[in-house]
């Protein structure tokens, strides 16, 4: 079983990911994996966007995420950095 992110580290979009808005919410591609992944929701985008502002991913999410949204966020984010669209560190 791989080990579960870190959301007390600093977290960044992959700079190597480009982001475009959609109605939905966004399509991130990686240019160097080449993978194309949907964002489904605006707040995820705007998390997304935001991550290299806050020193931890739990701080981005304190100040961006509502309590009852957060465990749905989190699992998210997880997803978005297996598939390297985000980088833990």
């Amino acid at each position: 079983m791989a080990d579960q992110p870190d959301f007390a580290a600093h977290w960044s979009l992959h700079p190597s990911v480009s982001l475009r808005d959609e109605s939905f919410g966004a399509m991130a591609y990686h240019h160097g994996n080449r993978r194309l992944v949907f964002l489904k929701s605006p707040l995820l985008v705007d998390v997304v966007r935001q991550l290299d502002d806050f020193e931890s991913a739990d701080a981005a999410l304190d100040a961006l995420v509502a309590d009852e949204q957060r465990a749905a966020l989190c699992r998210a984010l997880e997803t978005l950095t297996s598939s390297e669209i985000v980088r833990v560190g």
